[in-house]
């Protein structure tokens, strides 16, 4: 194609029009000056920026890829839309060309602002920026018109966010985490409404009093912090809005269930608890939910009126790690990374969540029957866990360190509690449960355990065991249970140094694989794991294997690993606490299920 200098010394297509491509895009294209480079041909289709040398154009040639851009097809950069989140003119400046040449030009300029992976991290985001140039100011603002009018037309971006900020989280860094990423959602032009929490729990009274009509403003609320913080957000809105049956309570299991010695398995009809008739309004959380909701409310509008239930797949969660662990942040973007977050969010990035709801009936073995509830993302741990917890507490003031104080010393004691675990029969997990498994044999279980390993599927960005998606998560009937009355239940009764029921892999710095490696995060399944008492070495090889790369903590004689959608614990003699996502939660009698998908999240997954 022939080309031939304009007045304003640019090379000009002599076609310059829209031109049809492939019958179903359009291509415009212009040449532009950018800076650090020199002329391009800017090119947009329908999903795409692309742009290549002038110089490669009419020469053939490759330009040099020292300037650190990806190139392909001879030279060519493509930047999709999909990474791309904010177009801005800059009016007129200088503009440079390629290091070695020196030179510089004055002419209107615009900047594009895109994302891309880390050439040595595939999960983290870094963010990316071109300027370019030209002696028209039209051609620069219409450019940005034209871009910004293709982002403004993709509805999963958040135009309008609630942030929360604990300033407390991990190390006290959330509000210098929060200025680092801040700007850039001021260039995506997301808005922002920000609270700095002042005191422990008051995003949660926030979120439980805030109205239906003013949720409904926003595209969803971040939480700059840890997990726990996170929890807190969550609990302060599903408490008053999710609606759902409670799981059974350990008192209702009436029926006989088997024991993990190969006794006969009956079937329970367990009668599933609507909160309507449990006493809810009686539990502390709810009770304070419930009161949100009523007297107060009677003014509002018609709008305020309308339910704002979940699963809700226009509202989305947030979360910037400025805790301690950040294992759900690590689990859901593959990074402990703040900026890889933010741009996550801002590019409207969404995975659905796995959510379980824990009922505690009885505080302690004294109290009445007295429903309370909490949800949990992560992980719900008693024992070994919960003891950590409660001992890092006395030493606050050492940070994030003080759990690894804290757990050296609850090692060391070596604690275990006497309890009684039922759950849920899952068929699959039947089926992969044989002599072989049983069998002392250390040959036999070594096979075993290569067998079971080699069939671990890691749940990862596109993961197709989260698309397929449950009946029960269905925006329209939210309220079903994970399981059915007719569900078959075992149980498992001992001595414990730890009961755990994790949500997700649980995936952190000091365990690169998590709890269960092959949790997933939108599967509609708890892996419960029972610690029984074993001697120390035993337990510290337990331990040693959860900080190695593609250990196996799970494949020892005194660990049980269940797959499961509800469990049951009723504790006996002296007792420890639980450790809901890092928060506190004494309770003798507890149940819990898992919810698929019950919340959406702005992430992709972690990259394989």
């Amino acid at each position: 194609m022939e080309r031939t200098p304009n007045e304003n010394g640019f090379l000009e297509n002599n076609s310059p029009e829209n031109i049809p491509f492939n019958s179903q895009d359009s291509i415009f294209s212009s040449n532009m000056f950018l800076d650090g480079d020199g002329e391009v041909i800017l090119t947009q289709s329908s999903d795409r920026l692309s742009w290549k040398s002038v110089e490669s154009v009419l020469n053939g040639q490759d330009p040099s890829s020292c300037f650190g851009k990806e190139l392909v097809s001879k030279g060519e950069t493509i930047l999709c839309f999909s990474d791309i989140y904010s177009a801005e003119f800059s009016d007129w400046g200088l503009v440079h060309e390629a290091a070695f040449l020196g030179q510089s030009f004055e002419m209107y300029r615009f900047t594009i602002r895109g994302v891309q992976k880390s050439k040595t991290q595939p999960s983290v985001l870094v963010p990316s920026f071109y300027t370019f140039g030209h002696k028209d100011s039209q051609t620069c603002q219409m450019w940005v018109n034209r871009i910004n009018d293709l982002l403004d037309m993709d509805a999963e971006r958040p135009k309008s966010l609630l942030v929360f900020i604990n300033p407390k989280s991990g190390k006290g860094l959330g509000c210098k985490v929060w200025d680092t990423v801040a700007p850039t959602f001021s260039q995506a032009k997301v808005k922002t409404k920000v609270t700095v929490t002042e005191r422990a729990g008051q995003a949660f009274d926030i979120m439980s009093s805030i109205t239906n009509r003013e949720l409904r403003s926003y595209d969803g609320v971040v939480a700059v912090g840890g997990d726990g913080f996170f929890n807190e957000i969550l609990n302060g809105l599903l408490l008053s809005r999710h609606k759902s049956s409670y799981p059974p309570s350990p008192t209702e299991l009436n029926h006989p269930v088997e024991n993990n010695d190969n006794e006969p398995v009956l079937d329970t009809n367990v009668d599933i608890r609507d909160p309507s008739d449990s006493g809810e309004d009686e539990s502390p959380l709810l009770k304070q939910s419930a009161n949100l909701r009523t007297g107060e409310d009677s003014c509002q509008t018609a709008a305020d009126d309308l339910e704002f239930s979940f699963p809700n797949e226009k509202f989305r969660f947030g979360l910037i790690p400025a805790g301690s662990t950040d294992a759900i942040v690590i689990c859901t973007t593959g990074a402990r990374d703040a900026m890889t977050s933010a741009l996550q969010i801002i590019l409207g990035k969404a995975v659905c969540l796995d959510i379980a709801q824990v009922v505690r009936w009885k505080k302690t073995s004294t109290s009445k029957d007295e429903p309370c509830v909490r949800y949990a993302a992560s992980f719900a741990g008693y024992g070994f866990y919960g003891d950590v917890i409660t001992e890092s507490e006395k030493y606050r003031w050492m940070g994030p360190k003080r759990y690894d104080y804290a757990g050296t010393k609850v090692f060391l004691r070596h604690r275990s509690y006497e309890a009684e675990v039922a759950y849920v029969e899952v068929e699959s997990e039947k089926k992969n449960t044989g002599p072989e498994k049983e069998s002392s044999g250390s040959w036999t279980k070594g096979l075993w355990s290569l067998l079971k390993k080699s069939e671990r599927v890691a749940c990862r960005a596109n993961c197709n065991i989260c698309k397929t998606k449950a009946g029960h998560t269905s925006a329209k009937c939210p309220s079903l249970q994970p399981y059915s009355k007719d569900s078959r239940w075992l149980k498992s009764k001992g001595n414990f140094l730890s009961v755990g029921a994790a949500v997700i892999s649980c995936r952190n710095e000091k365990a690169p694989d998590g709890l269960v490696a092959d949790a997933h995060l939108s599967d509609g399944f708890l892996h419960l794991i029972l610690i029984k008492d074993c001697p120390h070495a035993c337990y510290l090889c337990h331990l040693l294997q959860l900080a190695k790369k593609d250990g196996n903590p799970l494949d020892f004689e005194f660990v049980e690993h269940h797959k499961t959608p509800a469990f049951t614990f009723t504790s006996f003699g002296k007792e420890s606490i639980w450790n809901v996502d890092g928060e506190l939660f004494q309770a003798h009698q507890l149940s819990a299920q898992v919810f698929r998908g019950l919340i959406n999240l702005f992430a992709s997954g972690p990259e394989a």
